[in-house]
């Protein structure tokens, strides 16, 4: 049990730091960084839209026998976010005269990001209680995950309204609830991990609803033919990307 602990704290601790990903973008001119954050936005597009479908609802089909009960897990989902966005627009709105310019879909990207990290924690936490070759392969394809979502994430963030020093910060704030995933993976075992598989769906939801509601609309406001061009490649390596991580896990 001492062993399972220490792999991971180890690994979750190293997934968590992925988030500082956007460490890279820091050393990026912000003229830079405000011509690529389209590129940015488009990716993570691609990426929550592969792991929702590539990734999380063929995972919740596998663990509910009842197709609609998935089906009304990710509708719960995406009603749930529709719900919180409209919270933060109401405030939003009443910030505005504070000069607080942060549009909502930044802090529904962190709360959707932070439900996801938690998950995967839990998963790395009840993949090292049952051996420690299978935590191993558990915390690779996590962190293999990471890397595009964490890209992306950063773009949506910056896209945003937020500084590139606070995006980072939240990104890492997001990534740190790996850790109480796998904290509480450890003491609750398989009870936990019941629990999770309701998470499954409903994350998937949020994904969905963030990626074609707040997302994908303002791309068509861009027409130029290259431009648009990028952001349809963009799209595709986000899903091209989460469909090989599908097929290197299995």
């Amino acid at each position: 049990m001492g062993e399972a602990w220490l792999y991971s704290l180890l690994s979750v601790v190293t997934v968590s730091l992925i988030s500082l990903i956007g460490v890279i973008a820091l050393a990026i001119k912000q003229n830079l960084l405000n011509r690529i954050v389209f590129l940015l936005v488009s990716l993570a597009i691609g990426a929550l839209f592969g792991d929702a479908l590539i990734h999380l609802l063929p995972e919740a089909y596998e663990t509910f026998s009842d197709p609609l009960t998935v089906a009304y897990l990710v509708m719960a989902g995406f009603l749930f976010f529709f719900l919180i966005e409209k919270y933060l627009h109401w405030h939003h709105h009443h910030d505005e005269n504070e000069g607080v310019h942060i549009h909502p879909v930044g802090y529904i990207n962190i709360i959707s990001d932070a439900f996801h990290n938690f998950i995967d924690g839990v998963l790395i936490g009840v993949s090292y209680l049952a051996s420690i070759p299978l935590g191993i392969a558990t915390t690779l394809a996590v962190v293999l995950h990471e890397i595009p979502q964490e890209i992306g994430d950063f773009g949506v963030l910056t896209s945003a309204g937020f500084s590139r020093q606070k995006a980072l910060f939240v990104n890492l704030l997001s990534g740190c609830t790996a850790i109480v995933g796998t904290i509480l993976a450890l003491i609750f075992g398989l009870r936990l991990e019941t629990l999770t598989s309701y998470a499954v769906p409903l994350t998937a939801g949020g994904f969905l609803y963030i990626a074609a509601v707040d997302l994908l609309p303002p791309l068509h406001k861009e027409t130029r033919p290259l431009r648009t061009l990028l952001q349809f490649l963009a799209i595709i390596s986000g899903v091209a990307i989460m469909a090989w991580l599908k097929i290197y896990e299995g």
